[in-house]
């Protein structure tokens, strides 16, 4: 049970690290929580930080998924629970005790997670996401629509063996509806006409 626990906490603090907060405040001195969207995410620290910092920023982020659950599978423990270490990992990034519970909408997070639980469904994820991105340029739509597409490729499409398929399958259901929950005032200003658009190629 100790080791049930262990891994727990490990995971959500891990998961809690405020990544672009931390990166805009070490490299440019900026709190990406005061301006932008005010987001701590990956998009704002893109918009508000540069190329560089907002990369750098989804990257840590989609590792705070992977890496807890790559570690928890090293040990003997069910398959069941490491999904559920998924969950808490985006809960953690979302909800984090280092930005007074307050956080990202888990996109970047969750990809870490589902790509190390289901690596083919993300795939099928991501290119969506891309498409839709390139033409649209509305990065918020692209994260909507990838929360819609992800269950239904996880349920179409096999697992990493090891992995139970039907907790896996809940468990994408549940973080679609909450990352599309996240969104939602991205949802009005896209309804409004007035939701912002990214630019490529932002140096920084």
């Amino acid at each position: 049970m100790s080791k049930y626990i262990l891994l727990s906490l490990i995971t959500y603090f891990f998961g809690a690290i405020p990544s672009g907060v931390w990166i805009g405040k070490t490299i440019k001195g900026i709190d990406i929580r005061t301006v932008g969207s005010k987001n701590s995410g990956a998009t704002n620290a893109y918009r508000i930080l540069g190329a560089k910092c907002g990369i750098a920023t989804l990257l840590m982020d989609a590792l705070k998924g992977y890496l807890p659950l790559f570690i928890a599978s090293k040990f003997n423990i069910s398959d069941k629970y490491i999904v559920v270490l998924g969950l808490i990992a985006i809960f953690a990034h979302s909800m984090s005790c280092f930005l007074n519970f307050k956080g990202g909408k888990g996109v970047a997070t969750s990809l870490g997670v589902f790509l190390f639980l289901a690596p083919k469904a993300v795939l099928v994820t991501v290119i969506g996401f891309l498409i839709v991105v390139y033409f649209t340029r509305y990065v918020s739509l692209s994260s909507i629509i990838g929360a819609i597409i992800l269950p239904i490729m996880i349920t179409l499409l096999p697992a990493k063996e090891g992995v139970d398929k039907t907790t896996l399958v809940i468990l994408s259901f549940i973080i679609g509806a909450f990352v599309i929950f996240k969104h939602r005032s991205n949802i009005t200003r896209l309804l409004n006409g007035t939701e912002s658009k990214i630019t490529f190629g932002k140096k920084g």
